[in-house]
């Protein structure tokens, strides 16, 4: 091969690592029996790929390929480690690793998938534990990305999913998707990290470009096994919400990659083909009549995504299912958002003094986008100074560069 094709197969090889590493990861732990070896065994897949597929081309499945690549490392590993153990410990390691004998195709690539999500939310687990673990080994999050959506230092992270992925060998975990029984009651920890995943891919915690396709596509996807596999009214709910909210991504950035507020955005860019899933998903939700936080806030992305402009949006109802949110799910980021719905229903004034409050107790203090929030209501109320110092302490706090350029155009119109 030239150069330049040798360049070309390294990107792709570096495509597929972006695409297709996490789903060649699970299906290695259920071969090989353990997340540490697994890691090792899919960079060894992909060290040997990048050496081998410039000069014998790119195989037409290159998921089966790394995963036999892995598997043949990982035994490869076990027998050079020979020389310090008895032969007999030798020969149990080898045997111990899954026969690959059966074909591997998508379906069964989505099966070890869905295994690993189970097990990373077991319940033996603590619950942040759950989340970080599976954010680290399903989605390939860094350590930082995961602290950041944790708003949590960097190393406690670290530790968290070294002593749960020590949980998982020493009360040997079934890496399996629980009975039919059991599901229901192991549901909530597996939304609530989908839940995260997709806000990171949504609006990422930090970085040049303001979404993340693949972590909010992710997400979607084991969303959707999910809602095959269980469809609760919560599933189906989880679901709708983030089919509605990636409705409106492509509107959401200019093509320069700048912020798009939602009030400014193109509405004929938005998916209808998602709307109308999301909005379809969101009324067997609440048909079942026993849906919680995520069928609601499905329902008030609905109405978001129903108008055929902002003078349009009904914002009574959207503070209406804010107040139901707030009842079942309370938390300071919901108060905050119900808060902005409020300034939209009843004025400015009305929704800064809600924010105020909110900001008065210390609990959203470190997070940028309710200083942003107050920073607008005060801009549009002509409080400059106060829109401005908030402003400031908003961009002292963005991690993302969009948002940073948004919020600094902002602090320059103010200034001019």
């Amino acid at each position: 091969m030239n150069e330049t094709t040798i360049d070309s197969v390294r990107q792709k090889a570096e495509a597929i690592y972006r695409t297709e590493s996490r789903r060649v990861f699970a299906t290695l732990i259920r071969l090989l029996g353990d997340f540490d070896l697994a890691e090792e065994a899919l960079h060894d897949a992909f060290r040997a790929a990048l050496e081998q597929w410039p000069r014998d081309g790119v195989p037409d499945n290159p998921r089966a390929w790394l995963v036999s690549a892995g598997r043949f490392k990982a035994i490869d590993g076990i027998r050079r480690r020979s020389r310090f153990d008895s032969m007999e410990d030798v020969a149990d390691d080898v045997e111990a690793i899954a026969d690959e004998s059966e074909p591997l195709d998508d379906e069964g690539i989505a099966d070890d998938r869905l295994r690993l999500i189970f097990t990373c939310c077991h319940p033996a687990l603590a619950p942040d534990a759950q989340v970080a673990l599976t954010l680290r080994e399903v989605c390939g999050l860094t350590t930082e990305e995961i602290a950041q959506a944790f708003l949590s230092p960097a190393p406690t992270l670290a530790q968290r999913i070294v002593r749960a992925k020590a949980k998982i060998r020493d009360a040997q975990i079934p890496y399996q998707v629980p009975e039919p029984g059991e599901l229901p009651g192991r549901l909530d920890s597996v939304l609530r990290v989908i839940y995260l995943v997709f806000n990171e891919g949504y609006s990422a915690s930090s970085g040049p470009a303001l979404t993340r396709v693949d972590l909010s596509g992710e997400a979607i996807h084991v969303g959707r096994m999910l809602v095959e596999l269980l469809p609760e009214a919560e599933a189906m709910g989880l679901l709708a919400l983030m089919l509605l909210q990636e409705s409106r991504r492509v509107a959401r950035t200019s093509p320069s990659g700048e912020l798009i507020l939602l009030n400014d955005q193109d509405r004929s860019l938005w998916n209808k083909e998602q709307i109308a899933e999301g909005s379809m998903l969101v009324e067997r939700a609440i048909s079942s009549r026993r849906f919680g936080a995520y069928t609601l806030q499905a329902a008030i992305a609905g109405v978001h995504a129903h108008a055929a402009s902002p003078d349009a949006t009904d914002w009574n109802e959207i503070v209406g299912l804010y107040d139901l949110l707030l009842r079942a799910d309370p938390s300071p980021v919901i108060e905050l958002n119900r808060a902005v719905a409020v300034a939209m229903r009843d004025g400015a004034e009305a929704g800064l003094a809600l924010v105020n409050a909110i900001l008065a107790r210390g609990d959203l203090d470190q997070y940028h986008l309710a200083h942003a929030a107050r920073a607008d209501l005060c801009r549009r109320l002509g409080r400059n100074a106060e829109a401005r110092s908030s402003y400031q302490r908003a961009l002292a706090l963005a991690k993302q560069e969009p948002e940073r350029r948004f919020l600094q155009r902002r602090l320059s119109a103010l200034a001019d």
